[in-house]
């Protein structure tokens, strides 16, 4: 009888092995969670297409980023829900707009224990839904609107944001905004660049949470989803501009676009498991067609193993409590 000389399986035979030859690893500093912040709201107001997801008032902000910063997730991005909107999106630039105000809620929160992180985009504060300021024919104005990401990122950072996430997809958003910074003095702020960007669909569930007015679509500045290429272009000007950091989003339908990133990258590679790809494991979980806890672990493993530094995912805190559990559980085993 023939025995095989080439055993892969002896690594695998039990879990403190499968543990030690363990190629990819996710700790809880390694996820950043994303959060919608409300103007007007007295307490969180729960998102339907998102089970467990909410819009935060002020107080529950402050609640949900000290429990953020205790189970060690790495930071927090926030997302602006205003209660009025026009078409310059003027709530993003004022200092008592309401993602200003959360981000000094949630900087008083965190402490020193994670990172504030703010999103640069009009697309929550227009009442178009565009990410940018439209021309006299309705078209999105690039230029027009780098003078408006210029005034917001200046009031992001008076507002003590302490990573700057440019996610409009405009060209030259980058070297705008960091010039911008710059010229006041903020040489410290990061700038996170959402490089390659996609058109995709699984961005709706996110239109509900920041009750976006969009009507249309916006493939004029987002990327093809067939475009491989031209996603690896954007993360090389991006970097070129003086970005600190830069992004692939979505993140599941497109690791090749992430693993492209993350094999030629000077900064740090980040990704985005955005609003639809939560809202299908849980759909699929709660219909019994899938190990939830499992699920969202391999999901954001595959977003790691295809070379993501750190990935926003509403699973964040969920995720890190668990894996705080499971490095307990480890050592007690010992």
């Amino acid at each position: 009888m023939l025995h095989p000389v080439i055993r892969p399986r002896r690594l695998r035979a039990t879990p403190a092995l499968r543990a030690l030859t363990a190629e990819t690893r996710l700790h809880p500093s390694q996820l950043v969670l994303p959060m919608f912040v409300r103007e007007g709201a007295s307490e969180p107001v729960a998102i339907e297409s998102m089970p467990g997801v909410v819009q935060h008032s002020l107080e529950s902000l402050r609640v949900a980023v000290a429990e953020a910063a205790e189970v060690g997730v790495g930071g927090v991005m926030l997302f602006g829900v205003p209660e009025h909107k026009d078409a310059r999106g003027s709530g993003a630039v004022d200092p008592d707009g309401i993602l200003n105000v959360a981000t000094r809620v949630a900087v008083e929160a965190a402490g020193d224990s994670l990172i504030v992180q703010t999103d640069l985009c009009l697309d929550e504060f227009t009442d178009h839904g565009h990410c940018g300021v439209l021309d006299d024919r309705g078209r999105v104005d690039n230029d027009a609107t780098l003078l408006v990401y210029r005034e917001m990122a200046l009031a992001q950072a008076a507002a003590g944001s302490q990573l700057i996430g440019l996610s409009g997809m405009m060209d030259g958003q980058t070297a705008a905004v960091r010039e911008a910074l710059d010229e006041a003095g903020y040489h410290d702020v990061p700038l996170l660049a959402y490089s390659a960007k996609y058109a995709s669909a699984f961005y709706g569930p996110f239109r509900e949470a920041v009750q976006s007015s969009l009507v249309g679509d916006r493939r004029s500045y987002q990327l093809e989803p067939g475009n491989r290429r031209e996603g690896l272009r954007e993360v090389e000007l991006d970097i070129a501009e003086g970005a600190d950091i830069v992004m692939v989003k979505p993140a599941m339908s497109y690791l090749d676009v992430l693993a492209d990133t993350a094999a030629v990258s000077s900064v740090p590679v980040w990704a985005y498991q955005v609003s639809g790809e939560y809202a299908m494991i849980e759909a699929a979980a709660a219909n019994g067609w899938i190990d939830r806890d499992r699920a969202i672990l391999e999901s954001v493993i595959s977003i790691r193993r295809a070379g993501a530094d750190v990935v926003l995912s509403y699973f964040a805190i969920e995720l890190a409590r668990s894996l705080r559990v499971g490095r307990r559980s480890g050592r007690r085993a010992k």
